[in-house]
């Protein structure tokens, strides 16, 4: 008699379990997961408060359903609604706050992050350096892994900023013999040492930067911005190749034509 309540038991379990697809336990951990990052953003604040209070009544609206409680079903429901409408009058400040905050997030800064900002960023940076006479070496990952390259160096993993930028490469800066590397829109480290190329004619014709620069760029896929402190100008190597004595306008325009390959 055990035995078959037990199997009975099991039986209904493996029927309940055996209707679940993979888009129900997609669509559960994406509610959960929706649920938790609201939570988060409203801890701490007023408004956890006031949001408690709401679980409480949705938690006696399923019970007064479960009973039947009809009265106390419309009663409770209604509160709901003017519940709702409370939360987001009185709590307008702490609302916008959070979704200024949920913008804010890396996640989703990365995923609608405009290139176009990253790429404007390190041209006012090499522009910058070179009216002031400063070396810089920046290294843009693409599809090839960068990371043998990046444990060479410090990792920062820090926002792409010309300013940081200018202040790594300024002489008095510990970081500034070496390259930066910017992995998915982020500085991941600095002062990395690159492979020099082998070609004795780049030998003749340019510096340790520039050998380092067309190095890595034979080696991987990367973009690498260089700036010679020598000659005031800006480079630019790509597939073992130099573009050089660009300005600006034409780094970001070379910049943005590579950016549905930059990761």
């Amino acid at each position: 008699m055990a035995a078959d309540k037990m199997e009975k038991f099991f039986n209904t379990i493996l029927n309940t379990f055996s209707g679940i697809r993979v888009n129900d336990v997609f669509d559960i951990l994406l509610v959960a997961f929706v649920i938790y990052q609201v939570f988060m953003l409203l801890y701490e604040t007023r408004a956890i408060q006031m949001l408690k209070g709401f679980i409480v009544i949705l938690f006696f609206v399923v019970a007064a359903k479960l009973l039947e409680l009809n009265t106390m079903t419309w009663i409770l429901t209604g509160l709901g609604t003017i519940w709702i409408i409370a939360f987001i009058i009185v709590f307008q400040p702490e609302l916008r706050r959070a979704l200024v905050e949920l913008g804010q997030n890396r996640f989703f800064k990365f995923i609608f992050k405009e290139h176009g900002q990253l790429y404007r960023e390190i041209r006012e940076s090499a522009v910058i350096l070179a009216k002031k006479k400063i070396g810089a070496l920046i290294v843009l990952e693409r599809e090839v892994n960068l990371k043998s390259f990046i444990d060479t160096g410090t990792k920062l993993d820090a926002e792409t900023t010309s300013e940081l930028l200018v202040a790594i490469f300024n002489t008095k800066s510990p970081l500034h013999d070496g390259a930066v590397i910017i992995r998915e829109g982020r500085i991941a480290a600095a002062g990395c040492i690159l492979p020099l190329t082998q070609k004795e004619d780049v030998e003749q014709m340019y510096g340790m930067r520039h050998r380092a620069a067309i190095g890595i760029s034979e080696e991987t896929d990367a973009i690498t911005i260089i700036v010679s402190e020598e000659r005031h100008t800006i480079s630019l190597a790509i597939g073992g190749k130099i573009t050089p004595d660009i300005d600006g306008d034409t780094l970001l325009e070379i910049l943005s034509l590579y950016a549905p390959k930059i990761r």
